[in-house]
Formats: C-alpha cells, structure tokens, sequence
C-alpha cells in the first residue's frame, strides 16, 4: 500500500515569515526526486523547496503570499514504493543543508575581514575596499549568471552587484559601501566560492570601521532594498532587442526553477511581462511569451542594427473594404503550418536555384508501354515521379552533400546513411511531402506504388506524422499542371529541392539536323552553405544523364 509523505520547509536560516511566491505543482501532478515545489523568497534570496523523494502530490498546505517558517507543511506526497517510506521521513530536512542557500550568512562573513585589510585610517580620504563573495553555506563553485556593473560605474550601498545561481536559489551580492567599482575580476559564465575577489570599490570618506559594520546590513535591514533585487536575467545569448540596463528596478523578478526553464528555451525573462504578486514571472508568461514569439515574428525600429537580420520590417496592414466589397476566409491548418515552416526557411537559407532540361525521350516511351502492361496487371499507374527519385537517389550516392545537414552550430555537416525522399504533394487543404523510405533499395514498381498510397493518405488527410519526417531531399513536381522552371524552396532541414515541371518537345541539333526531343525541365536549388555552384551543376548533369538513359541507373 502506498505511504504518505508529508513536505515541510527545510532550515532557511534565522528568516521567519517568509512569503510563498509561485506553487510549482498542483493536486495529481507526479513529481520527481528534486524536483521543485514551491518558491520562497526573502528580500535577497529566493529558494526552491524540492521533493526529497518522487510521488504524487495528494495535497497542497499552503497558497501563493503565505508565510512561511522552518518546519512548516508544504505538501502531501503519495510514494508508490514502501521501501522508500522511511528514507523521505529521514531525509526530509537533508535538502535543508544541502539546498538552501543560507541566506543569513550570504551578506555578513565573506566580507567582514575584508575592509580590514583594505581600509585606510579614519579619514576623509578616499579609500579602496576590496569585495569578496560572501558565505553562501556549503556551495561551491556557484554560477554567475549576471553582472550589474562595469568599471567606472558609480553604485550606491547595498546595490547589486552581481548575481549567483545554485540549483536551487538565487542570490545577489551587494556593495558593501557606496563607491566607485575599478578591477573587475568577474564575468557571466565565471564560477565562484567563497572568498573569491569580485571588484574593488573606491569610497569617499571611508573609515576602517564603517566597511565591517555595513557587512551586516542587508541581512539585518533588508527591507532597505527592493524586492526585484533578488532576481536577475538569466544568461542566454543577446537578444536582439536591446536589453535592460543595470538596475534595480529594472531587474526581471522570477524563482531559480523559472529561470532554468527561461534558459532551457533560450528566452531572456528581461523581455518577458510578469503577471504574478509585483510583477514576478510565472512559467505561464514564459510560455505565452515563447508562442507569441514564435507566431509572429518581432519587427525591428527602422534604422536598427537588427533591420534585415532575424527581424524585418512588418508589412503595412491595409483596409481593402474601403476600395470594395472583401470575404474573409481563414487558412486552413496545413497551410498555416506550411507557410510558417517555409517562411522560416526562406528567411534563414540563402538559396541559389540551378536549371536545366533533361532528356526524356526514351524514358516517357519506355514509361508508357510498362504503364500499360502494369495497368492490364492490375499493378496500377506508374508515373514519372519513381523514375526521377531513382534518379535522384542515384545522383546523391555520388554527390552526397546533397543528402546532409548542416549542423545547429554551422560549424559541421551531418551526412545520413539513408536516402528518405519526400514528395511535394497537393491537397485540398495545402502543401504536404510525404517521405519514402530508403528509395535507393527499391526497384522501380515498388517506388511507384508507394507513392501512389502516400499521395492518396495526402488526399484523404490520412497522413501521420512519421510518413512526413526523415527526408534527406525533397522533389516538387508541376509537371501536371505546366510552366516552364521555378525556384523551389529548400525543405530545411534539408539543403536540396528538385522542381520538376512540364515537358515538350522541342527541336534539339544532333550534329547533323534538329530532331525533335521530349525536354524535362528541372529547377534545382540548394542551400548555398554547404552546396557551391560547381557541386550543383556536377549534381543535376548527372541526374540529366540518368533520366535521359535508364541503364545508368544499373551501373
């Protein structure tokens, strides 16, 4: 039978009273070893209370704004396993130690030697006061996620600094007096204990005294500074807005547990609304903020370094009702999902489009008369389309840069073993590709058969997932419809699209006299990343050759 559980506040120091920020779980939510719970914050740290042992909650004891003291019920977890009933009970307050960030001591003992030693006689002169990190309990090697200031910048007392991140709490430190900040050791990214040197602060009027004293004051007088202090922006990559400056009231207010999440996602939280208590962020506004971004994308000012880089100027919307009578009709799934995924790859591959006509004149006979025979078979219609993907497929075994991808990073390529090719395919409701497995190990019939089934599930709005995902290379064919060449975009993240119209015949010099010769045209474009021009026209002058005589195909 399973057991029960019950969560209580771990030691946080000598704080008394401190108020729930953010619920992390919910009544039924199955949870994790570790996992956080909730989110307490004192006026310069904030704390996650994790599970000591996975299970499900089976009750919450508290809300958002309780207050809080060592001790207190969290929650009520169910564990599955009776093994593990005792070990929870045991180990309920480990995290305590092992968790907290000691808030109490994070101010007080790292710098209290320190004026000691850098401060002068008691003068008006001005005085150099080394800054050290502070006591942060049995952490070591924390995290700086965040830097306030930069040489030369003038802070006042108890201003932020920087900002420390364990797994489990967040945590700013100070400038012990008002003063000038010079020899900045400390970058984002560094990892610090305590004792590290962080900067030297040039004071006016410093005495050898009055730097000790202060050591104490933001823990002992903390309602001095702001709430916001405690958090800061997570480290994740420039933004390409301009981002918030070094102060405290500009500061994103949010748990550790939130901020990893922000980090995981790439989102910089100084971007991001808060809707919780004084403006805290929740995982919802995260969230918000990641679809909203993703939906549409941020223009940027006229005239800024981002215009024309992953931004770009939105296009003007325009009342068409005052020129005339206008329907509104909305866009159906698969076009909407279509349009986004292309227009992504427009914007972020630089494409270069490659023609050329092939040969068929052979290969539409010899297409026509097995045709025939299949059909009186009952073996179906066989089309041009298997005859190019084995083409294709061939031309890509010799050339195979067709078939990678190019590497998040840009920094490599990623050449596949297989050969999946998808097929453009039109629908009543948009564009979708179907993709064939492995064409290079099926004959002719087979290929043809195959996607005969996948366009008719494409039809029928039958296709699932896994029938649309994998492809090395991508073949889009107007050839049933006409036109001559098009610029085909690349189905990233693929480097390679074929565009295939249609055929006529056309006068073609043999060395003695024109003949007449059935033409394909083909459109051919590429990721010019990983693929040059000259790869390119070694690339679709085979493939010319191939469809112009099958038996290449056997060689």
């Amino acid at each position: 039978m399973a057991k029960e559980l019950e969560v209580k506040v771990p030691d946080i120091g000598s704080y008394d009273g401190v108020p729930v920020i953010d619920l992390l779980v919910k009544v039924g939510d199955r949870v994790e070893k570790e996992a956080s719970l909730v989110t307490l914050e004192s006026d310069k740290a904030t704390m996650d209370v994790p599970a000591p042992e996975a299970g499900i909650v089976k009750s919450i004891k508290l809300k958002v704004g309780d207050k809080v003291s060592q001790g207190d019920a969290v929650l009520v977890l169910e564990l599955a396993d009776d093994a593990k009933a005792e070990a929870p009970a045991k180990e309920a307050a480990k995290p305590a130690k092992t968790e907290q960030p000691a808030p109490k001591k994070e101010e007080p003992k790292a710098e209290t030697k320190a004026p000691e030693k850098a401060a002068p006689a008691k003068t008006a002169a001005p005085s150099k006061l080394s800054v050290t990190i502070p006591d942060v309990g049995n952490y070591d090697h924390i995290p700086v996620i965040e830097v306030f200031v930069k040489d030369g910048d003038v802070v006042e007392k108890d201003a932020p600094l920087l900002t420390l991140e364990s797994d489990k709490a967040t945590m700013d430190v100070p400038a012990p007096e008002a003063g000038t900040v010079s020899g900045l050791k400390i970058k984002v990214g560094d990892k610090v204990s305590k004792g590290d040197a962080v900067c030297t602060l040039e004071t006016q009027g410093g005495t050898a005294e009055a730097p000790a004293e202060s050591k104490a004051a933001p823990a002992k007088a903390s309602s001095e500074a702001p709430a916001p202090a405690s958090s800061a922006p997570e480290p994740a990559p420039a933004s390409p807005l301009p981002g918030p400056s070094a102060t405290t009231d500009t500061i994103p207010y949010a748990s550790p547990g939130l901020r990893k999440f922000a980090r995981e996602l790439g989102v910089n939280l100084a971007r991001v609304s808060g809707s919780g208590p004084r403006g805290r962020i929740t995982r919802d506004d995260v969230q918000s903020f990641v679809k909203r971004a993703l939906q549409s994308p941020t223009p940027a000012a006229p005239g800024s370094s981002t215009a024309g880089a992953s931004s770009i100027p939105p296009i003007p919307a325009v009342d068409f009702s005052q020129f005339g009578p206008i329907e509104t009709k909305p866009l159906a799934r698969i076009r909407k999902l279509s349009a986004a995924h292309l227009h992504r790859a427009w914007l972020n591959i630089p494409h270069v489009t490659q023609t050329d006509e092939a040969d068929i004149t052979e290969l539409e006979a010899f297409r026509k008369s097995q045709s025939e025979e299949l059909s009186a078979a009952g073996g179906g219609k066989l089309t041009l389309l298997p005859f190019i993907m084995k083409a294709v497929a061939k031309a890509i075994q010799a050339y195979p840069e067709f078939a990678s991808s190019l590497s998040p990073d840009g920094e490599s390529l990623l050449f596949k073993k297989y050969l999946h090719i998808g097929f453009a395919a039109d629908t009543p409701n948009g564009l979708v590709v179907p993709v064939v497995r492995d064409v290079d190990q099926k004959g002719i019939v087979q290929l043809a058969q195959e996607t005969g089934e996948l366009a008719k599930k494409a039809r029928d709005g039958k296709l699932k997932g896994e029938e649309m995902r994998g492809g090395c290379f991508s073949i889009s064919s107007l050839g049933g419809i006409g036109g001559s060449h098009f610029t085909p975009i690349v189905n990233a993240p693929e480097v390679g699209i074929l565009g295939v119209s249609k055929s006529s015949i056309k006068p073609v010099w043999d060395g003695k006299a024109f003949q007449p010769r059935l033409l394909l045209p083909l459109s051919l474009s590429y990721d010019h990343r990983v693929i040059d021009g000259a790869y390119a026209a070694r690339f679709i002058v085979l493939l010319g050759k191939l469809l112009a005589d099958l038996r290449r195909l056997a060689l």
